[in-house]
C-alpha cells in the first residue's frame, strides 16, 4: 500500500472508531488526528490479530483489513480518552 493509501485507510479507521466510541455525543477530531488514531490503531490492530491468531494480515486494502484496523482504532481511542481524562 502506498502513502496515501495509508492515509485514506487510516482516516476511515479513525473516522469509524470516533463514531463507534463517541456515539451521538462524539466530539468532533481534526483529520490529522483521525488519520492518526487510524493508522497507529491499524498497527496494533494487525499485531494483536497477530499475537491472537498465529497469522498476518496482509496490507492490502479488504474488508478484513478494514475491520481488524477499526478494531484496533477504537481499543486506541478508547486508551486515549481513559488517559486524557475525555470520558463521557
Amino acid at each position: 500500500m502506498g502513502v496515501l493509501s495509508w492515509i485514506f485507510f487510516g482516516a476511515i479507521a479513525g473516522w469509524a472508531a470516533n463514531v463507534v466510541v463517541g456515539g451521538k455525543d462524539r466530539r468532533p477530531q481534526g483529520c490529522l488526528v483521525s488519520v492518526l488514531v487510524g493508522v497507529v490503531g491499524a498497527a496494533l490492530g494487525g499485531l494483536g490479530y497477530q499475537l491472537i491468531t498465529g497469522q498476518e494480515i496482509g496490507f492490502q486494502f479488504n474488508f478484513a483489513s478494514l475491520g481488524v484496523a477499526i478494531l484496533g482504532a477504537i481499543v486506541l481511542l478508547v486508551l486515549i480518552r481513559l488517559v486524557s481524562g475525555r470520558r463521557h
